[in-house]
Parts: structure tokens; sequence; C-alpha cells
């Protein structure tokens, strides 16, 4: 595999990242491009971290989140093996702060990423 710095941050990926879009599948978007769930997602993270993929990539909007709780199972214990990129702004509730790049909207969502993905 070969691996990049990530801009500044001293931090070493692969050219390729591991893509979590189908994890969950709970909503019509989503169940288009598949249903993975945690037994699933628990199989291919362990290929992709055998092949040297150590780099996945989330987003809140991801099946209203439940793609980064799956991820979350799915690495368990090997926290420290991996770097996780998550994606905020798309609606995720509704309300005027429901959505954006505001900051008050980030935080909320960075916050709540966290909490799903088990991690600080």
């Amino acid at each position: 595999m070969d691996y990049r710095l990530l801009g500044g941050s001293g931090l070493k990926v692969p050219v390729l990242s591991f893509g979590t879009a189908t994890f969950g599948g709970t909503t019509p978007f989503f169940k288009a491009w598949g249903t993975t769930q945690t037994e699933e997602a628990t199989r291919l993270i362990d290929i992709a971290l055998d092949a040297g993929v150590n780099f996945f990539d989330t987003a809140n909007s991801y099946s209203g989140g439940l793609a980064e709780e799956i991820l979350a199972q799915a690495i368990g214990n090997r926290r420290e093996q991996v770097i996780l990129a998550t994606k905020a702004a798309f609606r995720v509730e509704d309300g005027p702060n429901g959505l954006g790049t505001s900051r008050y909207q980030l935080i909320r969502a960075c916050e709540a990423s966290l909490r799903r993905l088990q991690t600080d």
C-alpha cells in the first residue's frame, strides 16, 4: 500500500480510503447503495486493515448517523490503528439549526459524531 502525508498533520494515510456510505442503508438514498450491517462491516474492516488501509471516511448524514455507529462497532478495540474522517453540513434534523456550517451546527455535529464513533 502506498501512503501519503495528510497535509501538515503528520498523519500517514493510504492513497485509498475506505468509505462507509453503505453502512446501515436505512434511508431510501443510502439503501440504494447498500445495507451493510455490523457483522459484514467488521469483516470488511478486517480485510481493509490487513491490506494496509487505515483511513476510514464516514458522515453524520449516512443513514442518519448509523454508519458512524456501525463503523465504531466494526473497529472495536482497534481504534488506535485507524484514522477517522467524518463530515457535517447536511440536514440531520428539522429546524433552522438542523443543517449548515454555522459554528453552532458544526460543534453539535462534531460532538454527536464523536459519541457515535465512540472516540474523543
